[in-house]
């Protein structure tokens, strides 16, 4: 998951929520006074403390004094994207709960483009989710003589 930080004026920073360490999840947790699986899942619904909270941490690697007060964007200077990894599982999931609905479906789709960070890898992961799935093999059946004895094969 990426955020993308863009201050009013400012250039655009992109901060890399892929991989925290366990220490930066705590204070996440700590200062949003969320675990960490509402956290992410707040990312996914573009909370704002999630996103807020995220970010700060992130910008910390970089800036190590700065304070949550002083870091407090406008709401619409803050987005997420979604990685690869997540694009993949969120699409078999949108086809998991509208694949039998057409409309629904092509709007879910849209929204998830929207929402990745690399559209060729959301294209891909679509085309998957869509594709008929593989039945299960079918198990070779052996043949057995009807007249009591063993062939040789």
């Amino acid at each position: 998951m990426f955020i993308f930080y863009t201050p009013e004026g400012g250039e655009t920073e992109e901060l890399n929520a892929r991989r925290l360490r366990t220490s930066e999840v705590q204070i996440i947790e700590r200062t949003a006074d969320m675990k960490w699986d509402e956290v992410r899942r707040g990312l996914r619904m573009g909370d704002v403390t999630s996103l807020r909270t995220v970010a700060w941490v992130l910008k910390k690697r970089a800036e190590p004094s700065l304070r949550l007060t002083a870091f407090d964007p406008f709401e619409d200077e803050l987005q997420v994207k979604l990685d690869a990894d997540e694009v993949v599982e969120f699409a078999a999931d949108v086809m998991e709960v509208f694949g039998d609905k057409p409309d629904s479906l092509a709007g879910a789709f849209d929204e998830l483009r929207d929402a990745a960070y690399d559209r060729e890898a959301c294209e891909l992961a679509i085309k998957e989710a869509q594709a008929p799935k593989d039945p299960a093999p079918a198990q070779e059946l052996t043949a057995v003589p009807t007249d009591g004895s063993e062939t040789d094969a």
